[in-house]
């Protein structure tokens, strides 16, 4: 909007004194704006104290048949959900084990004392007491001494038996004693731990799972069924088997979780295609399944398909992109080639055109190199 703002005092007629032209208005520069009169004495108006007013970033309005395009708004960021919290002391440390060794001499010796104890008390077969080449009893009876001493000698052999395990590759053991986390066990081969503790058995192995059809959205908000790929492992088997319920149930939910808010785009895309969306799913569900002691690294769409109520409206407009980009591509190429003929026939004087030859060649050209593309091979 342009305002006048000239010092002369108006004339009688409300113009200026002294323009150009007294019974002619001066033209316009912007044929599409108005142009307002602003009263001089409003330009020089004193105002003892100003007052301050807030300046708020202002949007001037397009306007229609101008050819000037809205301005776009910036996305809004997408607030960060929280994520879980586990126990801070809940972590994986060693637990005490023995080797197997030492459970299989304290049985042995445990067998060792009931043994002596029968033969004390007189109990021992005569056959069993020959082919041990044991002298002949006391025959001192089951006295209070000798049921202490199975009793010592019984709960040895529990022990040392009962305590014996065997720890294989791509396994763990998660120990606890009443309630309280008492450590994971790692190693291999035969071990020996405390019976008294309870033993939970974790697969740490690096696993993969190839889901079921989940829903989820491409780009431009149409329904999808996605099959995705986790490859995934247990890091920390504390938090994994004593921080949450069930952490593969959870690690299923996290990967449905990740397909509602990251889309995904069919194969063939422009946007990235299926590569752009495993990334940004695998970093959403390691991030929030790396709280609870599991280990992410890839979760890939290996199938994507549109659901059934939109497939056949989907593949129809999917066919008539293909053959407008195709046909455009031709288009190109056509006139390319008419471009570089014309050109070529002109710029070494091979022959001599007006307008209407050039208008009827390039016609005529542009209509074989079109009909020749046309036909099959």
């Amino acid at each position: 909007m342009s305002t006048t703002t000239s010092h002369t005092p108006p004339g009688p007629e409300g113009r200026p004194e002294g323009a150009a032209g007294a019974g002619t208005r001066p033209a316009r520069l912007i044929q599409n704006e108005s142009t307002t009169e602003i009263p001089v004495h409003l330009l020089f108006r004193d105002d003892p104290d100003p007052v301050a007013v807030p300046l708020r970033p202002a949007v001037v309005g397009r306007r229609q048949g101008t050819g000037e395009q809205p301005r776009l708004r910036r996305p809004v960021p997408v607030r960060r959900r929280p994520l879980p919290q586990v126990d801070p002391e809940l972590a994986e440390r060693p637990g005490r084990v023995l080797p197997g060794a030492a459970g299989l001499l304290a049985g042995a010796c445990g067998l060792t004392g009931c043994l002596a104890t029968t033969w004390w008390a007189g109990l021992l077969p005569p056959v069993v007491a020959g082919a041990l080449r044991l002298p002949a009893g006391a025959g001192a009876g089951l006295g209070p001494a000798q049921w202490a001493a199975y009793a010592g000698a019984g709960a040895l052999g529990v022990c040392g038996f009962g305590g014996l395990a065997r720890g294989r590759t791509g396994r763990a053991w998660v120990l606890g004693l009443f309630g309280r986390y008492r450590g994971t066990v790692r190693r291999t081969g035969l071990l020996w731990v405390n019976p008294l503790v309870l033993r939970r058995r974790v697969d740490v192995r690096l696993r993969h799972w190839r889901s079921e059809a989940m829903a989820a959205t491409d780009p431009d908000g149409m329904a999808l069924r996605v099959v995705v790929m986790v490859v995934w492992r247990v890091r920390d088997t504390a938090r994994a088997l004593l921080g949450i319920e069930d952490h593969e149930t959870y690690l299923r939910e996290c990967v449905e979780a990740a397909l509602a808010r990251v889309p995904v785009e069919p194969a063939g895309g422009t946007r990235g295609g299926v590569t752009a969306a495993g990334d940004a799913l695998t970093r959403l569900v390691a991030e929030e399944a790396g709280g609870v002691g599991v280990e992410v690294f890839s979760v890939q769409p290996v199938r994507v398909e549109y659901a059934p109520e939109v497939a056949a409206v989907m593949n129809r407009r999917r066919i008539a992109a293909l053959d407008a980009r195709q046909r455009a591509s031709m288009l190109s190429s056509v006139v390319d080639s008419v471009e570089d003929t014309v050109t070529r026939l002109t710029v070494r004087g091979l022959v001599e055109l007006d307008d209407y030859e050039r208008k009827v060649l390039v016609r005529d050209l542009t209509v074989a190199f079109c009909s020749g593309r046309a036909e099959p091979v």
